[in-house]
């Protein structure tokens, strides 16, 4: 039986020692660590579901894409430009 994984195949080596790895335990504060996102502050992020036009998405977009930003980051950048602004 073929294993993949990320399109390589994984050997039973490997399989094995991962059993061997999970069976002897993990240590979970370092499992926290380095899982996720790295940290925007001390304390987690909030998720915020927003809903948009498309007509809104695509002007952020158009936005994001001329000054070299990802969605999120165009859009904390618009967050905080108006928050500051009141």
């Amino acid at each position: 039986m073929e294993r993949r994984m990320h399109g390589r195949e994984v050997s039973e080596a490997e399989i094995d020692h991962w059993v061997e790895e999970a069976e002897t335990g993990y240590d979970v504060e370092e499992l926290k660590s380095r899982m996720g996102r790295p940290a925007r502050g001390a304390d987690a992020s909030q998720v915020v579901p927003v809903r948009l036009t498309v007509e809104e998405l695509a002007a952020v977009m158009a936005r994001a894409e001329r000054e070299h930003l990802n969605r999120s980051e165009a859009i904390r950048a618009a967050l905080a430009a108006w928050s500051q602004a009141a």
